[in-house]
């Protein structure tokens, strides 16, 4: 069991963040009154807790991880599949793949509650994630797996009570189902959510429903403001205005205005943190505290400098505009300053809309882990620097005539950062100050520091043979913020300014929705022209190529290769007889040479019983009928 002892302390530590019971969401949610379920609660939970069954008998002892994702597992056989696919019957096939996504939830929290039996139950969650991911993989009807299986939502009871609908593709992102997400069946999907080919119902936006235009050639089909819900538009616009945003910022730290004049750029940078300030408050009012992530935090940090700068600025407007006004020109150089100092994090923002590109995404998440990781170095960190400071003060206290606090913090800190300062604290106390200081560049330069180093090397190690799912998966949840988007009308920021003024102010609250969701459509149309413009070409181009494809044959996404196109002409059941030559040759990988020997050998004694058993009725045959002449023979010669 020692492989599971990484595997199983990372996925313990993550059911612990990630379920919590499930009490939280980590992505933006919907009203869960305007869903409509599928299939019944009450029959998708008896599906649950059969294929829970199921799990359970098939996994019924510890094993290791291997053992259960070998593509050839004598665990997770295709008997064991089929049976996993069966347990809804035909009618309730279609919920099968979330219930197995329920009992990974159901053994997660499981392994968290019976700590004595941990790894059997991450054993049987690991289990429940093949066995989705082969069902997805193997399902031939596509139309089936897209629409009935990732897409709809479903609900279970608990607790008395039916939960809030998901669909497939938000609950493996909720639960960080690698295995899940990584399969080629959702990466589809996703692909289309990504793309818009299947987007959210106008009426009832919980549900996905195919792009009707999809194959259409013509260009004014997809001048069509509702296709801003894509999230590959979506994502684009924001890009384009963080660039915008970046640009203005240069423009500004580089021209300084002495006087502390607000000029046209600087209105409009300070306009632009208004806007993202606003869409940040707005997605935190609607979706709470669950909210908040790495990113989120960051931006707010980098908004608040920027309101600080801004204010600091108005500060030195109300102030007299004469050169002898030297309380105007202080508010307006720590205006500067605190502008200047948001810099880098300017730059640094713009790698939250990098993580959409394959190298950045998978650095990203080994960054994030290593993130994660330096928590426990932090921790331990706090408590050394806690004491030690708390030594040192009660030290100056004794010896008044030295001004330390100062020198002790920024001691402490060159510490840290591995450049102790020894003559500070020299004569400080003598010699308990120096003593302490050496023993504390001990703990923190010599343990503390390789503490912090191991858990890096760890965390690459666990992470970097694991990174294109972990992307896939970053990418996944990208998408469905997009698509889980608690607004259902896109006004990305600074735009979200004139809905805010123009829109939600003045007319959401008196108007009829049919006519507010009219007056949304005709402003999006305005606002987003140019865009439209390039989105209904490349989705013209799309649906071009969705024909070619379709003429083919192949799939509405498929990108034929070179070799594809060279070989249309060559059939190897006709060519040289090519194929049954290979089919001939080709090793069977799904046994190895012992048992490939020893079926030989069964069915060779196979063979040699049906021919003792040949041999045998022929010689009692033959017997027989001697003795049957003999009898014979012996009854004419008394007669």
């Amino acid at each position: 069991m020692g492989q599971w002892r990484n595997f199983f302390g990372n996925e313990l530590n993550e059911s612990r963040r990630r379920l919590q019971l499930e009490r939280r969401r980590l992505l933006p949610t919907y009203n869960a009154d305007q869903v409509v379920q599928s299939l019944p609660a009450k029959e998708v939970t008896k599906v649950a807790l059969k294929l829970k069954y199921q799990v359970e008998q098939v996994v019924s002892c510890e094993l290791s991880a291997s053992v259960i994702t070998d593509p050839n597992s004598r665990v997770i056989t295709k008997h064991v599949v089929e049976t996993a696919r069966e347990a809804g019957g035909e009618e309730y096939r279609a919920c099968v793949l979330y219930c197995l996504l329920v009992c990974l939830r159901w053994f997660k929290i499981q392994a968290i509650a019976e700590l004595w039996d941990a790894e059997l139950h991450q054993c049987r969650a690991l289990a429940c994630e093949v066995i989705a991911k082969r069902i997805i993989e193997s399902e031939e009807d596509q139309d089936f797996l897209l629409k009935d299986a990732l897409l709809k939502r479903y609900s279970i009871f608990r607790n008395g009570e039916e939960t809030d609908p998901m669909n497939v593709i938000e609950r493996a992102v909720d639960l960080h189902a690698l295995r899940v997400i990584g399969s080629s069946g959702y990466q589809r999907c996703i692909r289309y959510l990504w793309r818009g080919w299947y987007c959210q119902e106008e009426e009832n936006p919980a549900n996905f429903v195919p792009y009707e235009h999809k194959d259409n050639v013509h260009y004014w089909a997809h001048f069509n403001p509702d296709r801003m819900r894509t999230p590959l538009y979506q994502n684009a616009c924001q890009i384009i205005f963080s660039l915008i945003y970046l640009v203005l910022y240069t423009a500004v730290i580089n021209t300084v205005n002495p006087s502390g004049d607000l000029d046209a750029v600087e209105c409009i940078l300070y306009t632009m943190t208004l806007a993202f300030i606003c869409d940040e408050v707005s997605k935190l009012w609607k979706v709470g505290w669950n909210y908040l992530q790495f990113w989120n935090a960051f931006n707010c940090t980098l908004y608040v400098i920027l309101a600080l700068s801004f204010i600091l600025r108005v500060v030195a407007l109300a102030h007299s505009p004469h050169a002898d006004d030297h309380r105007r020109r202080m508010f307006n150089e720590l205006s500067y300053n605190f502008l200047a100092f948001a810099g880098p994090m300017f730059w640094m923002r713009m790698m939250l809309y990098l993580d959409t590109f394959r190298f950045f995404g998978a650095m990203f998440v080994v960054l994030r882990v290593m993130m994660k990781e330096s928590i426990i170095f932090f921790a331990l960190l706090l408590v050394v620097l806690i004491g030690f400071f708390q030594a040192f003060i009660g030290m100056a206290q004794v010896d008044d005539d030295v001004p330390i606090t100062r020198i002790i913090v920024q001691g402490m800190a060159n510490s840290v950062m591995q450049s102790p300062d020894f003559d500070a604290f020299q004569d400080f106390a003598f010699p308990f100050g120096i003593i302490l200081y050496y023993l504390f560049n001990f703990v923190v330069m010599i343990v503390l520091l390789n503490i912090l180093i191991a858990l890096y090397n760890s965390a690459y190690d666990d992470i970097s043979g694991n990174a294109d799912d972990e992307y896939m998966a970053i990418f996944a949840q990208k998408t469905m913020q997009f698509v889980r988007a608690p607004d259902e009308n896109v006004f990305i920021p600074p735009f979200n300014l004139l809905e805010i003024v123009f829109l939600i102010a003045p007319l959401e609250w008196w108007l009829a929705p049919k006519y507010y969701a009219k007056i949304n459509e005709i402003i999006m149309g305005i606002i987003y022209a140019p865009m439209l413009c390039v989105t209904a070409w490349i989705e013209m181009r799309e649906a071009r190529r969705i024909h070619r494809n379709r003429n083919r044959g192949g799939a509405d996404d498929d990108e034929p290769q070179e070799w594809e196109s060279i070989a249309e002409g060559i059939d190897f059941d006709i060519d040289d007889h090519w194929k049954e030559t290979v089919d001939e040759t080709k090793p069977n990988i799904q046994m190895d040479n012992c048992t490939l020997e020893v079926l030989l050998l069964k069915e060779r004694v196979h063979e040699l019983t049906r021919l003792v058993r040949t041999l045998t009725e022929g010689k009692s045959a033959e017997a027989s009928t001697t003795a049957n002449g003999s009898n014979a023979t012996g009854t004419d010669a008394a007669t």
